[in-house]
């Protein structure tokens, strides 16, 4: 019995990681430190690179197509930061 290959990912597609990260800011968190922890258990991650890479998923079109309503989202309140310093 012959196994067929796993597809080929699309050249414009998020990599598995990215679509983590997405998929973990979707999710909301109860309690201080909760996300952090996630984002070290789940995706095996410092928090200050998690948030590198979302930062830069923010500006990459290709995010915004996989998940326009969180990227949109977190861009807002990215601008809304800015605004504010």
């Amino acid at each position: 019995m012959s196994q067929d290959p796993e597809p080929e990912p699309e050249p414009d597609a998020l990599a598995e990681r990215e679509r983590a990260v997405l998929a973990l800011e979707r999710r909301g968190f109860s309690g201080p430190g909760a996300k952090e922890r996630a984002i070290r258990e789940e995706l095996g991650l410092a928090p200050v690179r998690y948030y590198q890479l979302l930062n830069a998923l923010l500006d990459d079109p290709r995010a915004l197509a996989h998940d326009p309503v969180t990227v949109n989202r977190l861009r807002r309140l990215r601008e809304t930061r800015r605004g504010e310093r």
